[in-house]
């Protein structure tokens, strides 16, 4: 357990917007099998949280057209 802490501990310190299945994605292509529900409970106990970013609102949608006649 503490060996896949340390590795899970490893992805989530250098991402810090990474969820349970971008992270269980990237432990997949280094070689490690864990189960997504396994990577989403050591997140809760590491108290590592995807961190959303919030979308600029942009009311801006291109030229207006001509008033037609």
């Amino acid at each position: 357990m503490q060996e896949q802490k340390k590795k899970l501990s490893r992805f989530t310190m250098r991402t810090r917007r990474y969820g349970y299945r971008r992270i269980t994605a990237e432990l997949h292509n280094h070689g490690f099998s864990m189960n997504h529900k396994t990577v989403q409970q050591l997140m809760k106990e590491l108290g590592q949280v995807c961190r959303v970013r919030i979308k600029k609102y942009r009311s801006y949608k291109g030229e207006v057209g001509k008033i037609a006649p």
